[in-house]
């Protein structure tokens, strides 16, 4: 065939016509379910199935224009066509319809970057690129497995907390809301985002389904949701592909490494990961602080037992161990445990946040180098500005430094990304309890007894402000109304000090006893819980069942003392019970002894805290001289709570050999905090 003559033979039979005619209206049914599907709430499969179904239709158009032509007559085929009069099957029609279609498509085009600069703004204060991860549904049928649906979460929530233009709020700030709840607005005001992802995952065997949805706050509006059906060993995928869609629905731009990080894979072994999840649930739990530690423990140990180069798992046992160590297992095998989780994370992957922050928590934690850890943690928040445990350390190494002032903003910051946390008001009330700041302090524990309102860590520390400003009546009250089921340190301590202050010993002794009576679950704090109890008798006048308690006291702090010789805070509550036994130099060598471990020179937060203990032994013994010097420096210092105030100093009984001094009674009648 004569190429001339075909082209000749496209145009006479309308073929070029038809194909603009089919392209720009075409282009209009795109620019409508683009511009308008999303206001309905329309699923973005829809439009991708619609732009689809153009492609395919354009050769067909095209075949069709070959074959037939639209007559006055009707649709004929083109050799019958032919036989009509040329004037009169000539028709402009298609122009009015090409004319037409690109009218409305520019209109479309141009009303949907009006509404979408026009969109409902987000509350005042809130930035636009702002997000929360709400809690998952679990639909396992296995209510065993919502663990997963937790993981899956908290593995977004983190790929997405990697991207620097989005603000990202924590997990521990969203996990008290229920999965798709109905008051979006009031959630995301709570939150200061402006957009919330909600979701619900199902698990059955080796597979998963997942569905998401974003929604922006302002307007209720689904801004962009998705399906998928994984196999577990691509679950990975899914969470990369979420952060990435959510990032570009955001506008959010995505940098060379930002983008690197979230397509990581970090394990190939599905049973692995699956342990890690494990680990991660028990990770964020709020219930049993000791018994969590371990039980997140042992899940990443697995995790990192089944796939040993999972860098993750890794770098998570490192503050999984830190915590054990800070808080009741100060062991070396604990610290040989962070070291090899250390190094394998480090040789597995060096750059990832995790990591980073993994060797600033063994910088800190394990060898006391605050300045490297200080460094470590600076890099990661410039790096990763939405990691709130970042910041959150930097608040309670700054406060270990003594600039107690940094600390208070580190966690002021560390807040704003996770503003729903009741442990991290709770860290943060250290700090400005230590400073005596009560104002602050019970703001933040307000804040903090609204999420948790049976907390009893929470109550006891409230608590504690009332005693720092004599107020021991109020703290009563506040202890009657959170008495624990199990043994919580803070709140024994605060309850005996405070029936001390009081003279009211009874319940107290009795609510001790009872606890006492299953001493297995106290582990290394029974030697603590027991001090407390034969603190409650001697005051009591319980001379005989004072000093036996005050026995079993010392065999259990120095049997914990022999797997923890290092314990600063152990040594210094032996030395407390030795006091009371009437051994005054052990009870003075051991009050050194813990200063020597952590002098206020190492560590501003609980140094002092032991020349208080140290100060008490003298007072006991008589020592005036030594005693109120130390309480003159002490007023004068920011240390861990509970700090000595002149209010407290006119009612504890630990200062009784003091009164009449002149120069304790000018103590007694300083400023209340």
């Amino acid at each position: 065939m004569n190429l001339q003559n075909f082209f000749a033979e496209l145009k006479r039979r309308n073929v070029y016509k038809i194909a603009a005619a089919y392209a720009v209206v075409g282009w209009l049914l795109i620019q409508v379910a683009t511009q308008v599907f999303p206001f309905f709430d329309i699923p973005n499969w829809a439009v991708r199935l619609i732009v689809l179904v153009i492609v395919i239709g354009f050769p067909i158009a095209l075949i069709l224009a070959w074959a037939f032509e639209l007559t006055p007559q009707g649709i004929r085929r083109a050799e019958d066509a032919d036989r009509v009069p040329e004037a009169r099957r000539k028709s402009y029609a298609w122009i009015y319809i090409v004319v037409f279609g690109v009218s409305l498509s520019i209109g479309l085009f141009f009303l949907g970057r009006y509404a979408g600069s026009h969109a409902t703004p987000a509350a005042p204060g809130i930035p636009e690129k702002s997000i929360a991860v709400l809690p998952f549904e679990n639909l396992s049928s296995d209510k065993e497995n919502a663990y997963f649906a937790d993981g899956i979460q908290d593995e977004i929530l983190t790929r997405l907390s990697k991207i620097a233009a989005l603000k990202v709020i924590s997990r521990t700030s969203t996990q008290k809301y229920k999965s798709a709840p109905e008051n979006l607005r009031e959630i995301g005001q709570q939150l200061g985002v402006a957009n919330l992802l909600e979701g619900s995952v199902q698990k059955i065997g080796n597979a998963a389904h997942i569905n998401v949805q974003l929604i922006r706050v302002a307007t209720d509006e689904h801004l962009w949701a998705e399906s998928y059906n994984r196999k577990l060993d691509d679950i990975f995928a899914v969470e990369g592909e979420v952060a990435t869609a959510i990032a570009d629905q955001l506008n959010a731009k995505l940098t060379g490494s930002e983008k690197e990080s979230l397509s990581i894979k970090p394990t190939s072994n599905p049973e692995a990961y699956d342990a890690y999840l494990r680990g991660l649930a028990f990770q964020g739990r709020l219930d049993s602080l000791h018994l969590d530690i371990r039980k997140s423990i042992d899940a990443f140990e697995e995790a990192a037992r089944l796939d040993p180069q999972f860098a993750l798992a890794w770098a998570q046992l490192v503050r999984q161990d830190s915590l054990a160590y800070t808080n009741f297992e100060r062991t070396p095998q604990r610290r040989d445990a962070a070291k090899q989780a250390l190094d394998n994370a480090v040789r597995l992957a060096p750059n990832l946040a995790e990591t980073q922050l993994a060797e600033g928590i063994y910088q800190a934690t394990f060898e006391r180098n605050f300045e490297a850890a200080k460094s470590r943690y600076l890099a990661v928040r410039q790096r990763f500005p939405n990691n709130a445990f970042a910041a959150e350390y930097l608040g309670s190494l700054t406060r270990g430094q003594g600039d107690w002032g940094q600390s208070h903003q580190f966690f002021q910051e560390a807040i704003e990304l996770d503003p729903r946390n009741v442990f991290l008001f709770a860290d943060a009330f250290c700090t400005d309890a230590g400073m005596r700041d009560i104002v602050s302090a019970r703001k933040l524990l307000e804040r903090a007894r609204n999420l948790s309102p049976q907390n009893s860590m929470v109550i006891a520390m409230l608590a504690m402000t009332y005693q720092m400003t004599g107020d021991i009546a109020q703290a009563q009250a506040l202890l009657d109304g959170g008495a624990p089921t199990e043994f919580y340190d803070w709140y024994v301590q605060v309850m005996a000090s405070n029936a001390i202050f009081l003279r009211k010993y009874e319940p107290a002794i009795a609510m001790l006893k009872a606890q006492l009576s299953k001493p297995p679950s106290f582990g290394p704090r029974l030697g603590t819980a027991q001090g407390n109890l034969a603190d409650l008798e001697r005051h009591a006048g319980q001379m005989d069942a004072a000093s036996h308690t005050y026995e079993q006291a010392r065999v259990s702090l120095e049997a914990t003392l022999r797997e923890q010789p290092d314990n600063a805070h152990l040594i210094s509550v032996l030395a407390w019970i030795e006091a009371c036994l009437g051994n005054q130099s052990k009870a003075l060598d051991l009050g050194r002894r813990a200063i020597a471990l952590s002098p206020a020179s190492k560590n501003a937060y609980t140094g002092p805290a032991y020349e208080d203990t140290l100060a008490r032994i003298q007072a006991h013994f008589g020592d005036k001289d030594n005693a109120i010097a130390a309480l003159q420096h002490l007023l004068t210092t920011a240390y861990e709570p509970l700090v000595v105030t002149p209010a407290l100093l006119r009612i504890d009984p630990d200062w009784d050999n003091l009164r009449g001094d002149p120069r304790f009674e000018k103590l007694c009648q300083g400023k209340t905090p």
